[in-house]
């Protein structure tokens, strides 16, 4: 037992490892389940009463001798694994990170705003939750206008003469944009706008619009007209042409819905335009001279008109979107197909 001791003394004296696995072989093969040290203690067990004290200090020393000499291994085959590793080069470019895109919706709005800002539009934006008075009644839509119903109107507050409400259109900008802008006015409110709504493909409880409001002197039908054919060239393409179909708003007489010819089929007929070739993309009309009265302008010394499109109505056609629902539901599969449409 006690050359045994010595020799293992010995053996964790001169021990020596190049890297961390010859460390961890050497601990096991000293102080494992089944190591030469753990051997010792197990036929110490048996010793009589006066050997244990002969050789109990021993083992103890030979213990901690080798638990000390494999720490101090680690150590330093961990120091020397860090510094003859492989190094850092600080002049390589990071890890790149994936970058998003942006939602179609907000594309085609940034769109219509610069086409429209090169003809001299200002852009006017307005609060969500709105009053009666701005959304309805300073357009013209009298407290028991039949009209009403058509808007499926979420109300906040009610049961008061001005109740508050998410706006159902962003014609509500137009009319604070009346009452507190110079004349002329020659504005677009894009906006998020709400409706009761049942949600399918083709229709949803909120969406975006773009609505556009010109008043000045002798502004004209004509002046309606030329407005909009630019824009639609602007954003379908040179040869795009538009028709004009006679419609009704309470704010606006006289009103008029507005196609434009077929982008897809260029007005031969497709599944896109059910074989029309035509696809509706806005309403439109003069604006009513009692909405010009109720925002304190003489009707009668200037005139004006207005416009409003639905953004998603506007992507679906430029990118043949099938399903409304999709601008909604954070789908990467559907977002990541308009990365190259950032540029557009």
């Amino acid at each position: 037992m006690k050359e045994e001791i010595e020799k293992l003394m010995e053996q964790v004296r001169n021990l020596a490892c190049a890297n961390a696995k010859d460390v961890e072989e050497a601990r096991v093969r000293l102080l494992g389940k089944k190591g030469e040290i753990t051997k010792l203690f197990d036929e110490f067990r048996t010793f009589s009463p006066e050997l244990k004290r002969e050789f109990g200090k021993k083992i103890n020393e030979l213990k901690q001798a080798a638990t000390a000499k494999i720490e101090a291994l680690k150590e330093q085959t961990a120091s020397t694994a860090v510094s003859d590793g492989p190094k850092e080069d600080l002049s390589m470019p990071g890890t790149p990170v994936p970058l998003g895109s942006r939602h179609p919706v907000s594309i085609v709005r940034q769109q219509i705003v610069d086409i429209f800002r090169k003809f001299g539009y200002d852009v006017a934006e307005g609060p969500e939750i709105e009053d009666d008075y701005h959304v309805f009644e300073a357009l013209n839509f009298p407290p028991n206008h039949p009209a009403r119903d058509m808007q499926d109107t979420f109300f906040v507050s009610a049961g008061h003469l001005n109740p508050l409400l998410l706006r159902t259109h962003t014609s509500s900008v137009q009319v604070r944009a009346m009452e507190t802008m110079k004349l002329p006015i020659r504005v677009i409110c894009p906006g998020r706008v709400f409706r009761n709504e049942a949600i399918s493909a083709r229709a949803h409880c909120i969406f975006h619009q773009v609505e556009g409001l010109y008043i000045d002197e002798n502004v004209t039908f004509a002046d309606l007209k030329q407005a909009i054919l630019l824009f639609a060239r602007e954003m379908f393409g040179p040869e795009t042409a538009i028709r004009m179909r006679p419609s009704y708003f309470p704010f606006t007489e006289p009103s008029s819905e507005v196609d434009v010819s077929c982008n897809i089929c260029h007005g031969k007929g497709c599944n896109i335009c059910k074989g029309t070739g035509w696809l509706e993309i806005m309403g439109c009309g003069m604006v009513d001279p009692n909405v010009l009265e109720a925002s304190g302008i003489d009707s009668k010394k200037y005139s004006g008109f207005a416009f409003g499109m639905g953004l998603e109505r506007i992507a679906m056609l430029k990118w043949q979107v099938n399903d409304l629902r999709h601008y909604f539901e954070n789908d990467l599969r559907f977002l990541s197909q308009f990365k190259t449409a950032i540029e557009v």
